[in-house]
């Protein structure tokens, strides 16, 4: 009797045990689909987490119906979470995106899948994030904010993000420990708009001193962010060590560190030499910080020598060889992950670190793919860089990523081990992302089959005409891009005011890459179509495409002012400059319907970070806005923006909305 007993409470406990596990699984699931959906969403859905559904170590989701209710079924959190973003789009025609991340299905009737599918996805690793997206777009962002961000990454099946908020807080830590006083730290470590180069060891301090309050701020954000990361099932990918070190570290310390230059006359941080004694010591200083703050991790970013630097002084070799051997005594199972940008990854550090360590982010596939090159037999994730300094325009390659994805896979089947997004700025063009993250869920598509899916999930309807027809023109026109163009064309109208406006910033084009006369016929479409249809989604992208009309018309206008100019057709010169002019007011009264095209969103956020911490000044709030502005207009100093070419590299149509907004034409 004592033995049965025991036998049953041992069963209970072992039950108890496996309960205890899938109710984890579900609090996460509920809890996500209850911040997307409201309260009461995750009532709606039955959502089952099964490890064996897994095939051949691939993840896979299954949608089915059970009790009336959609069932998602997934061998793992993020499966589901994918799973039910699929049904959300395919089945339930509701579509979440960054002008919507949230919906209410508290009186939405939810449709039960006609049939079973299963969709098994060929990509081990869906990457997401560029360093640069952290200063563009999320430097200002709150931890509300954060979780949208992270729930949305769920639903697009997303496993390794960067993770890169709280870097700051570590070399602080790190440069305490060594001696530097506050006023030190405060030369080194960047403000929060310029973060995002400071890591990628291109220049020091820009945009600080950063207060106290500030570091303090950043560590609990990060420890949440890196928490909920873990909760919904995502391996951050971390920033390794790889040589930086404060460019007076040799004055400081008497350490022997290389000088590798300027970067658009910033001066670079210095590069410690691995063949210094001290080498190890600060790598293992820094990955104790490191780890303190974030933990572990199974993916290591590290970009030595990035966006070039005087190299002259080191040996490459020696230098890959100490910065791989560092990262394995965190974790010896750890990889590196490394962007193929200009002349990254060197020759040297692809035959130094073995097959198996090392992942190659391809990070312009669908621009300039250098993924046909191979890379020394390692693994590599065909990624999109669809976006340059967080600029607005519609742009784009849709079939070219879509093919090339599929390219790839059947030409190196063994070494395209994912799939990836890499912007430098995001919130803008959902249709790119809604799309990437599909791909390695399906076995194959095509651009026209996509698409009048997507236009019917993204307003909600069975079809509508207008809208699919006007879609159709803008893929084969704006998201068409056929060369390695970075970036949308650059809109004049926010130009140094000039006759012979090539370009707004120093590396990109005012030039039309596509029949503009598309884009107005997909406007005048859509207008069209809004006597059916509306909603969040509609009313953006309506704005959106009107936006892009009227910037185009603004660039061709600008041509046609000149030829007046220079044929001394005082006339028509007057004409065109009065069209000219009133389209810039114009796209300023249209810019003003929609919030996320207005500058006020982006420093009002950044003012309103302070009201997180009691007690903080309006000077705080200034020096949160002024990180805000200078980013998106003159970036650095006089030298650096004229001479460095970095002014109005961000440029954005924004309409200025803000009670404490200077008049400026750029963001």
């Amino acid at each position: 009797m004592k033995r049965a007993l025991s036998l049953c409470c041992l069963l209970f406990s072992l039950m108890s045990v496996r309960v205890s596990a899938a109710g984890d699984h579900t609090v996460t699931l509920n809890g996500m689909l209850e911040r997307i959906c409201g309260a009461g969403a995750s009532d709606k859905f039955e959502l089952v987490v099964d490890g064996s559904l897994a095939e051949n170590g691939k993840d896979v989701f299954i949608i089915s119906s059970s009790g009336g209710r959609p069932c998602i079924k997934g061998n793992s959190v993020l499966s589901v979470a994918t799973g039910i973003n699929w049904y959300l789009n395919h089945t339930a025609r509701i579509n979440l995106t960054w002008n919507r991340l949230n919906t209410d299905l508290s009186g939405t009737y939810l449709p039960l899948p006609q049939k079973e599918e299963k969709h098994v996805c060929s990509a081990d690793y869906r990457y997401y994030l560029n360093y640069c997206t952290f200063s563009y777009s999320m430097a200002f962002w709150s931890w509300e904010r954060w979780e949208k961000e992270l729930d949305w990454m769920a639903l697009h099946g997303i496993n390794m993000p960067l993770m890169l908020v709280g870097m700051d807080v570590v070399w602080k830590n790190i440069l305490t420990e060594l001696g530097y006083s506050a006023s030190e730290i405060a030369d080194f470590v960047a403000g929060p708009g310029f973060q995002a180069w400071w890591l990628m060891n291109n220049l020091e301090g820009w945009g600080g001193p950063n207060p106290d309050w500030w570091y303090t701020r950043q560590e609990e954000l990060s420890r949440k962010i890196v928490a909920r990361m873990d909760e919904l099932g995502m391996t951050p990918v971390l920033p390794g060590y790889s040589g930086m070190v404060p460019n007076n570290i040799n004055a400081k310390k008497g350490w022997n560190a290389a000088d590798p230059g300027k970067w658009c006359q910033f001066r670079r941080p210095a590069f410690l030499l691995p063949t210094d004694e001290h080498f190890p010591k600060m790598a293992a200083l820094y990955y104790k910080h490191l780890g303190e703050l974030m933990g572990t991790s199974s993916y290591y970013s590290m970009d030595p020598f990035h966006e070039g630097g005087n190299t002259s002084d080191v040996d490459l070799k020696s230098a890959y060889t100490a910065i791989l051997n560092e990262m394995s005594k965190v974790n010896a199972d750890a990889k590196w992950v490394i962007q193929s940008w200009n002349e990254n990854p060197r020759a040297e550090c692809l035959r130094v670190v073995p097959e198996g360590r090392l992942v190659v982010l391809d990070l312009f596939s669908d621009g300039l793919p250098k993924w046909q090159r191979g890379y020394n037999g390692h693994e590599i994730v065909y990624c999109m860089l669809h976006n340059f300094g967080g600029r607005v325009g519609m742009h784009g390659r849709l079939s070219k990523t879509i093919d090339g994805y599929y390219d790839a896979l059947l030409t190196l089947p063994r070494q395209i081990k994912g799939v990836g997004a890499t912007p430098e700025g995001i919130e803008t063009n959902p249709v790119l992302y809604d799309c990437l993250f599909e791909l390695p869920w399906r076995d194959s598509c095509t651009a026209d089959e996509w698409l009048p899916e997507y236009v019917k999930a993204r307003y909600g309807t069975d079809g509508n005409a207008y809208a699919e027809v006007a879609w159709s023109l803008l893929e084969r026109s704006v998201y068409g891009c056929p060369t390695a163009q970075q970036g949308t064309s650059e809109p004049v109208i926010c130009a140094r005011p000039a006759l012979d406006v090539n370009s707004v910033s120093t590396w990109s084009t005012s030039r039309i890459y596509s029949d503009k006369e598309d884009v107005i016929r997909a406007a005048a479409l859509m207008l069209k179509a809004a006597e059916e249809l509306d909603g969040d989604n509609f009313r953006y992208d309506l704005v959106d495409i009107v936006r892009q009309a009227v910037t185009d018309h603004a660039n061709g206008l600008l041509a046609r002012m000149r030829v007046a100019y220079e044929s001394d057709d005082k006339r028509e010169f007057g004409r065109l400059k009065k069209h000219f002019l009133k389209l810039i007011l114009d796209q300023d009264r249209l810019l003003s319907t929609t919030p996320a095209f207005m500058l006020g969103r982006c420093t009002d956020m950044a003012r309103k970070l302070t009201d997180e911490v009691p007690g903080r000044s309006s000077a705080d709030k200034d020096w949160l806005e002024w990180n805000a502005r200078t980013q998106v207009t003159v970036w650095g100093n006089k030298e650096a923006a004229d001479d460095g070419g970095l002014h109005d590299y961000s440029n954005v149509i924004s309409k200025p909305n803000c009670k404490n907004s200077i008049q400026i034409t750029v963001q």
